[in-house]
């Protein structure tokens, strides 16, 4: 546990850095999902950065692709490129855009950013994987306002009518989204009962920040074999950042280099 809990603070602090020095980019929902793709990526997920083409790896779908610096310094904390590529996000010619581009970044296995169609892709590979009677797991992670896209729930229904057990999706309800709390912008909830309704396993955990309750969470899921599993983890927009947390206005705004700096003593408090 002392090393998931070391490691995602080096991934909080990375995409601190990376976001101030970019002057751009989402902080807020890069690091209120930050243990969950920790747990995945140095615990839960069969990968190897240095096969990151086995065919018969586990796939993540980053839905959210505007969490992208999140998903970025979670990779290079594995070895899937040197660090020193996180201070070149978002510049021209970079192999860390804005969002992900399968094409251009070591470890990642979807482009995404238009949301709703990261968790259908996911769909697809879970269904090819199932077609092609493959053990590997595809796990996704979905922001809450993006439920509020018809495609996720096309998604879910088709994840649903295929039966696909080896589908795992995360949604980090941090309640917040880019003009506010998702509830006056345009609520999903309840979003437990809605998937439910689409036919998935659905398993809620009430602090997405709590390593055991997480692991709990997908070994669970890891257990199911005739429906899709969508892990809903109460999350805080921000996580680690005192200013940043529960704000809105951290949804996607690059930090000054004061901030960076009142931001990395936090976290290395």
């Amino acid at each position: 546990m002392a090393f998931l809990e070391e490691t995602v603070r080096g991934i909080r602090k990375d995409i601190v850095k990376m976001i101030g020095k970019a002057a751009s980019g989402h902080p807020g929902g890069s690091l209120s999902s930050a243990e969950i793709l920790t747990l995945l990526y140095f615990e839960q997920m069969n990968v190897d950065p240095k096969n990151p083409q086995d065919e018969n790896r586990d796939r993540f779908v980053l839905s959210k692709g505007h969490a992208a610096p999140g998903l970025y310094a979670t990779l290079a904390a594995k070895g899937y490129f040197d660090r020193a590529e996180l201070d070149t996000l978002r510049q021209l010619g970079s192999i860390l855009q804005g969002h992900p581009d399968m094409k251009k970044t070591p470890g990642v296995d979807m482009s995404t950013g238009s949301l709703g169609q990261g968790i259908s892709a996911a769909v697809g590979m879970a269904l090819g994987a199932k077609i092609d009677h493959k053990a590997y797991k595809i796990y996704a992670l979905l922001g809450d306002g993006e439920l509020q896209e018809g495609l996720v729930w096309e998604a879910a229904m088709a994840a649903s009518h295929y039966k696909l057990g080896n589908l795992i999706a995360f949604v980090d309800n941090n309640n917040l989204q880019i003009d506010g709390p998702i509830c006056d912008v345009l609520s999903p909830y309840p979003i437990d009962e809605k998937f439910a309704a689409f036919g998935w396993n659905v398993i809620n955990v009430d602090d997405g920040h709590n390593f055991p309750k997480l692991r709990k969470a997908v070994e669970e899921a890891k257990q199911v074999v005739d429906q899709p599993t969508v892990i809903i983890c109460q999350t805080i927009k921000g996580k680690g950042v005192s200013f940043m947390e529960n704000n809105a206005g951290w949804h996607g705004k690059g930090p000054n280099p004061a901030e960076v700096e009142q931001a990395l003593a936090e976290l290395e408090a």
